[in-house]
């Protein structure tokens, strides 16, 4: 008998809660795990009362499981024990959500639907949300996120949009210094996410897209038909566009219409939003991108045609 007391004050000395305190904190295990030290943070995190006893039951008791990468509710008031059983199941209560590029909302859906167990009808309601306002496309920032797998579509997108918001504040006086209004530099900064072969010369094709503006030329930019086909029958969003859909009378047919389409078609990250506030000094209307995706432009139709020579043919 006293030696089952014993057994069980050191259990309890070495594996019990912490506290009494049952309030569940997040705890973060980063998605590059390089030199994250599990048993580590979980003692500088209060949710572990010894660290070697803790790793002489995290490696030859639950045979050193590998961790998932997320964030977990736990609490001080449980066991070692109990923690390691919910770290080892790898559902973590928060995933890491990894948006890049130019993405469209709805692409964004998918990747939500996919890390959040969304339904068919989440995904709905998220790609209808903020419709016919100027929140609708172009304000889901892309970056990385840590979200609950149970939240809903419009909480999620009010994170997105508050990233935004955190991230555009610095830039929207100065777009308003230069008469710009924000709407207008948004959609300019997805076109430019979408048609630059990266932030190298994203101010080249600003400029080129703010000459044909000023001269009232049309734009005659690919991707906004492509963002107006939608998915290509491979199943991509942003794929190639054929002469036909060049005649669509959609408003964003940038072949047929002058001036910028309704919306963006894309959330640009900072750099794009940059490059569409201050644009290359030149005077190119055209420009293209060779196999090593380096950009070429000219001031003159001609010029295009002999750069379409040299660098495509």
């Amino acid at each position: 008998m006293i030696c089952l007391i014993t057994i069980l004050f050191f259990a309890w000395y070495f594996f019990g809660s912490v506290s009494k305190n049952r309030t569940a904190n997040t705890f973060i295990i980063p998605q590059n795990k390089i030199g994250f030290n599990l048993i580590e943070n979980l003692y500088k995190e209060g949710f572990i009362k010894n660290k070697k006893a803790s790793q002489f039951l995290y490696t030859f008791i639950f045979n050193g499981f590998e961790i998932q990468d997320g964030g977990y509710y736990l609490s001080s008031a449980s066991f070692t024990w109990d923690i390691f059983k919910k770290l080892e199941l790898k559902k973590p209560d928060l995933v890491w959500i990894n948006i890049n590029f130019c993405p469209r909302k709805e692409q964004i859906g998918e990747i939500l639907k996919n890390n959040l167990n969304w339904t068919e009808s989440d995904l709905n309601i998220w790609n209808s949300l903020y419709k016919e306002t100027d929140y609708f496309e172009g304000v889901y920032y892309p970056d990385t996120y840590l979200i609950p797998v149970n939240e809903k579509p419009e909480n999620v997108a009010s994170r997105f949009i508050n990233r935004f918001n955190e991230k555009f504040a610095i830039y929207q006086n100065k777009f308003l210094e230069k008469n710009i209004k924000w709407t207008t530099g948004l959609k300019i900064a997805s076109l430019i996410g979408k048609e630059a072969g990266g932030t190298e010369d994203s101010k080249i094709v600003s400029s080129v897209i703010w000459n044909r503006l000023d001269k009232g030329m049309k734009l005659q930019i690919d991707a906004t038909m492509q963002y107006t086909l939608g998915k290509n029958e491979n199943g991509k969003w942003w794929g190639p566009i054929s002469l036909e859909e060049k005649q669509s009378d959609s408003t964003y047919n940038t072949y047929r219409f002058p001036g910028l389409p309704p919306t963006p078609i894309c959330s640009p990250n900072i750099n794009f939003i940059e490059a569409a506030l201050n644009p290359e000094e030149t005077d190119c209307l055209y420009y293209l991108h060779d196999e090593k995706r380096q950009i070429h432009c000219s001031s003159t139709y001609e010029e295009h045609k002999e750069n379409i020579g040299l660098y495509l043919q």
